[in-house]
């Protein structure tokens, strides 16, 4: 596989990268006018956090999936998202990567985050050629990412229905415009070795 196949891309500028989850408006819609996550977000559980707005409509079916039906942008430091890529684990076992399955299973365990590389999406929510970044989050890593990293939280499934609405009038023009501008993410190449299978 080229290097470009698995690549962060991200809106992102000198100090953030932005993410998105979906929740159900009980979750989202107090996040997002907070600008910071409920008590109610179970910082115990691991959560994933996905740079593509595309792959973020395909798993939540552009916010039709029940309890996905609100789309949050999040706004993270990006301190914070590269501590989370330096700490990471991927979330299978990749000859090459790992030693050997043993060695694997214990990083794994003692990893804070997980990585995982799925099929980007186009606006079809088609898989395509190269694979976009999900990031898992658990213990100290949920914890930054709800009470430290997050800088602003945005519902954008209004933007959400607008995009899907002109892809189901086949105006894939206009429906591409309204994309965020995703750009290739700057990792150290001894990271991306790691989390790159």
């Amino acid at each position: 596989m080229h290097e470009a196949q698995r690549e962060i891309r991200a809106v992102h500028t000198a100090a953030t990268v932005t993410v998105y989850q979906a929740y159900s408006p009980g979750i989202g819609l107090p996040a997002a006018r907070e600008g910071r996550f409920p008590a109610a977000w179970k910082r115990d559980r691991m959560t994933w956090i996905k740079p593509s707005f595309l792959w973020m409509m395909y798993r939540c079916g552009w916010a039709t999936k029940e309890g996905q039906e609100t789309v949050l942008a999040v706004e993270i430091s990006r301190e914070g998202f590269d501590w989370a890529l330096r700490h990471a684990c991927l979330s299978s076992y990749a000859p090459g990567v790992h030693p050997d399955r043993e060695t694997w299973r214990r990083e794994l365990k003692r990893s804070p985050t997980r990585v995982q590389w799925d099929p980007e999406r186009d606006l079809r929510l088609r898989p395509l050629p190269y694979r976009s970044l999900q990031l898992g989050l658990s213990g100290e890593a949920a914890r930054g990412y709800a009470d430290e990293w997050t800088v602003a939280i945005r519902d954008v499934t209004p933007l959400v229905h607008e995009i899907h609405a002109l892809v189901c009038d086949d105006d894939f023009d206009s429906a591409r415009s309204l994309l965020p501008r995703e750009q290739p993410y700057p990792v150290p190449e001894e990271v991306m070795t790691r989390i790159r299978r």
